[in-house]
């Protein structure tokens, strides 16, 4: 089993549905890669086009990688050391077909329901099943662009809750959703 994800910066939505890029928030990187280490994510890509942004995301990296904060913090060390910043999800893509010999499946994610979603159950299943190694995209601002999520090979049902409200932050949906399909039942 060769799960992946990414937290996509570029492209996106903002709240005037224009396409942009994102700001970087540490909150997103630190809380993401706790949860990918905790249900056994083999990696975590920050996808960040912006120069500063992707400076600021590898410094504090380097500082949890390799600096005071591995030995000050083991645990978060334990987490930290899976993620990588990449400046666009080809280079995420290229960096998983490198370790793996075989180019994942792209599976985006959105609060948005589209006509051929793929469940969590079966996705699940493919995921224990099949030998080809996955890569599950979340989109921050306001959502992976229409493009990105349509291109991609599956698109992941909605979290749906009791109620109309559907509006998660990224690192609570990046959450639910790992424990769905990769946690123990």
């Amino acid at each position: 089993m060769a799960v992946y994800v990414s937290l996509i910066h570029y492209p996106v939505y903002n709240k005037e549905k224009r396409v942009v890029a994102t700001s970087l928030t540490t909150l997103d990187i630190h809380d993401i890669a706790r949860s990918s280490r905790t249900y056994g994510v083999k990696g975590y890509y920050i996808v960040q086009p912006i120069e500063n942004h992707l400076w600021l995301a590898n410094k504090l990296l380097s500082f949890w990688q390799g600096g005071h904060g591995r030995e000050y913090n083991p645990k978060r060390w334990e987490a930290l050391k899976l993620v990588k910043a990449v400046p666009y999800i080809e280079d995420a893509i290229s960096d998983i077909e490198k370790v793996e010999g075989k180019k994942p499946y792209i599976v985006s994610t959105s609060a948005k329901r589209y006509e051929h979603t793929i469940s969590f159950r079966d996705l699940k299943s493919k995921i224990e099943n099949e030998d080809v190694p996955f890569l599950i995209c979340f989109g921050t601002g306001w959502g992976l662009t229409e493009e990105f999520i349509e291109s991609s090979d599956f698109i992941l049902e909605p979290i749906c809750g009791p109620t109309d409200y559907n509006h998660l932050s990224v690192r609570s949906a990046a959450s639910i959703i790992l424990d769905r399909l990769l946690g123990l039942r």
